[in-house]
């Protein structure tokens, strides 16, 4: 299908992570021009040498940071893709330090208000943009080991759906996705863990896990990076010019609640 952007810009944040190289790979077949930009200098040249694409480093992790990379890339995108975060402290939730609540609400969410502010204004002056956010299910289906993620990425997502209310009118559309247990270093390292500490293979953590804490995973697997991008670049696209403030999951069925 023609997504009907050839010869759009888009910049992807995160860049050089799965659902950043995935989804320049899906736009780049599109014909966007694409740049990429994360904080890892080592991974972020190998996914741009690899894709033939520009990029730039940049720490959305402070003010500062966030200023110098537009100083660097500038405003003139019309299309961003916001994969840029991490999975931040785990533990109970009265437990959580302030550095661990800093952390993940510094890189998850406010990394995305701070790039917007930037962005976005661009975009309503050209009267076209897209931007997609990736949240995570967690900000439908919370789980207590996980608040400092769990509540980073709903304060994203409210976001999102604040600026898509105020702006969609002026041709800016802001979405997100919600993507649930795929396969990445992140659940990796979390299924490795698991399988360390129960004495089994890494698919039997991953059977037991998603027996135990993931029951209405359907699918009955991780998902794949490659099943996500499509859902992001289509969003990102002409074709789904009457769709903004919304939250698309790409779950494999793992929220139990309808989607309404």
């Amino acid at each position: 299908m023609d997504l009907k952007i050839s010869g759009k810009s888009a910049l992807i944040t995160g860049g050089s992570g799965g659902f950043g190289i995935e989804t320049a790979k899906v736009l780049l077949e599109e014909g966007v021009k694409i740049t990429l930009t994360d904080v890892d200098e080592d991974d972020l040249a190998k996914a741009a040498k690899d894709l033939g694409v520009a990029s730039h480093v940049g720490d959305l992790s402070t003010k500062d940071g966030v200023d110098k990379l537009i100083d660097a890339v500038g405003t003139d995108f019309d299309i961003w893709v916001h994969a840029a975060g991490v999975t931040g402290a785990k533990g109970d939730p009265l437990e959580m330090s302030e550095d661990d609540w800093d952390h993940a609400l510094n890189i998850d969410f406010l990394s995305g208000v701070r790039m917007a502010r930037h962005l976005c204004p661009a975009m309503i002056d050209r009267g076209w943009g897209r931007v997609v956010f990736v949240a995570s299910e967690n900000v439908a289906q919370p789980y207590p080991d996980e608040t400092v993620y769990n509540a980073a990425k709903s304060a994203l997502l409210s976001f999102a759906k604040s600026v898509a209310m105020q702006h969609s009118d002026k041709g800016l559309l802001v979405n997100a996705i919600a993507p649930a247990f795929i396969e990445s270093p992140m659940t990796d390292g979390m299924m490795e863990k698991r399988a360390e500490e129960m004495g089994c293979s890494f698919d039997e953590a991953i059977e037991s896990f998603l027996k135990e804490e993931r029951p209405y995973l359907v699918l009955g697997r991780r998902g794949k990076v490659e099943e996500v991008a499509p859902v992001i670049a289509m969003l990102c696209s002409e074709r789904a010019s009457f769709v903004t403030g919304a939250n698309w999951r790409v779950d494999g069925g793992a929220v139990g609640s309808i989607n309404i």
